[in-house]
């Protein structure tokens, strides 16, 4: 399971040039429920005195919702493929942050280096998702969480067929409306949904390599926000 290197190079290509509008077409496509997500995701989850792994930072949107909720007493590394996003994205910090160039298959970091590795709508582009949660889970602490908060695929094929027909249909004139042109290119979410697991998949994934898993759903089960308890 995953985007295989293939399709994983054209969705990276994507990302890399529709950087100057993601921030505003994610908010408009996640139908203004985004901050709210990261919120459910990572309340209680990061804790102050934490040292944080935002994997797929993006323009680190996970870490700023950790440093407002823990009053910005955490330590927050950014880890992304894209090396443009990295260098535009400390802009977006008061203190800039540690930051990592790579893919969530080879994390260059120690083992049980973090207390919490967030992803905010990056695991799903994954190149192979089971290599990467097995990633993740090695450079978590004991007891350390692993939060996921993403589109999700709902396991009832009626309500699966809903968020299929958004992300093909709706989310394109959504992005356009947003983005002009680039905003189109918002059209490979669909790609990257079709190769994702179902909701029920992905929390057997992650049991298979973490004790314990708080699954939590909104839009009818096309957003989740998931903690996966080492």
């Amino acid at each position: 399971m995953g985007l295989g290197s293939s399709y994983w190079s054209e969705v990276i290509e994507v990302l890399r040039e529709i950087i100057p509008v993601y921030d505003k077409v994610n908010s408009i496509i996640s139908l203004g429920k985004d901050v709210e997500h990261r919120n459910r995701g990572i309340s209680n989850r990061v804790l102050p005195g934490n040292k944080i792994l935002d994997a797929g930072s993006g323009f680190g949107n996970m870490s700023k919702t950790a440093l407002k909720l823990t009053d910005g007493k955490i330590s927050v590394t950014l880890y992304d493929p894209l090396v443009p996003m990295l260098k535009n994205t400390g802009t977006h910090f008061e203190k800039t942050p540690d930051m990592a160039n790579g893919v969530f298959e080879h994390i260059p970091f120690r083992d049980e280096e973090f207390d919490a590795v967030l992803c905010g709508y990056s695991l799903r582009d994954a190149i192979n998702l089971r290599i990467a949660i097995s990633e993740i889970h090695r450079v978590l602490k004991k007891d350390g969480r692993f939060v996921i908060v993403d589109l999700g695929k709902p396991d009832s094929g009626f309500i699966r067929a809903g968020v299929a027909f958004y992300l093909r249909c709706i989310l394109p004139i959504l992005a356009f409306s947003a983005g002009g042109k680039l905003g189109l290119k918002f059209g490979t979410l669909y790609g990257t949904f079709k190769r994702w697991p179902q909701n029920k998949k992905l929390e057997g994934l992650l049991l298979e390599k973490f004790s314990r898993v708080e699954f939590e759903k909104d839009l009818m089960g096309g957003a989740i926000m998931v903690a996966a308890y080492k």
